[in-house]
């Protein structure tokens, strides 16, 4: 049995869960290899574990990789956990706004998570807001940074508190404000609220390193393998989620799991297509992340392992 280690950003969530469920439903052990999984946040310094050599695997978002490899060097993309950038901005309930209005931002405060607030951000731009003109403050989320907290469920907490007029975060922390009836859904790109364009500015994806790869090519195939694996199961059978949420997740976030994860089904595709990436690197080149607005296909995607998708 050999062993690995993969970093999460957001354990309660659904943005990365076929990674967490490979784990929970035995996938990662069928393939031979004993994994450990670590909520490392924010999301950047699990990229940057991984740099660092003390993980083999980062699912997280595919944008924030260039925080800890410049111009995406010494990184692999292996797959995609999901498609499309799947953070949804939620408001007060209280709040006079329909879904898909951009402009009810303006005088608003909103939490986002560190580099995830780059996509509301750009969003935002491309919709014609002025940050500055508009006073929209983007700011972080009281108790996030707190051990073992997940975002969205802070974020949500904090909306119901009352400390922040919205927030920008994952599907779980948007389910847990809307049942409790403290807030509304307004932007979701997946599904047509908010700018085209936004929806390739990044995805959910499962990252190695090239030194992982050179080190120890068959446990990175392995461990692509069992999160395929994990991903086509829940999109066979979605009640998975919820043995994979009693396993991992606090009861009240275990049974609202399936639902969550019953909506981002449709995105469930490993492949990660010419086109997202081209979005992907128009969007870090847009927000400064990476210098050069063209990066080749071939230096990101780990080519040799990409038949996996398919097989």
């Amino acid at each position: 049995m050999r062993a690995a280690r993969i970093a999460v950003p957001d354990l309660v969530s659904n943005s990365y869960f076929p990674a967490i469920a490979a784990i929970a439903l035995d996938f990662f052990k069928r393939e031979g290899v004993d994994v450990v999984h670590e909520l490392i946040f924010p999301n950047y310094k699990a990229y940057e574990a991984l740099r660092d050599h003390q993980i083999d695997f980062v699912a997280a978002p595919a944008h924030v990789a260039l925080a800890a490899f410049p111009e995406w060097r010494g990184c692999k993309f292996l797959m995609a956990l999901s498609q499309g950038m799947f953070w949804l901005l939620i408001l007060r309930a209280d709040i006079a706004a329909a879904p898909g209005d951009v402009s009810a931002v303006r005088g608003r405060t909103i939490g986002a998570a560190p580099m995830v607030e780059l996509g509301l951000k750009q969003l935002l731009i491309d919709a014609g807001i002025d940050l500055v003109r508009d006073d929209v403050r983007i700011v972080g989320v009281p108790g996030a940074h707190a051990p073992g907290i997940s975002f969205g469920v802070a974020a949500a907490q904090a909306l119901a508190r009352g400390e922040i007029d919205g927030f920008w975060a994952n599907a779980m922390g948007a389910e847990i404000a809307l049942r409790r009836g403290v807030g509304k859904v307004i932007l979701d790109v997946r599904r047509g609220m908010g700018p085209a364009a936004a929806f390739h500015y990044t995805m959910p994806v499962l990252v190695t390193s090239d030194a992982a790869l050179e080190r120890d090519t068959g446990l990175v195939a392995r461990g692509m393998r069992a999160v395929l694996a994990a991903q086509r199961a829940l999109k066979a059978d979605v009640t998975l989620a919820t043995t994979v949420g009693r396993a991992l997740f606090p009861p009240a976030e275990a049974a609202l799991i399936a639902d969550v994860v019953a909506r981002d089904l449709p995105y469930y595709d490993p492949a990660i297509s010419e086109t997202a990436f081209e979005g992907l690197n128009r969007f870090a080149h847009a927000t400064g992340l990476l210098s050069r607005l063209r990066v080749p296909y071939a230096d990101v995607v780990a080519m040799p392992l990409r038949h996996l998708w398919t097989a």
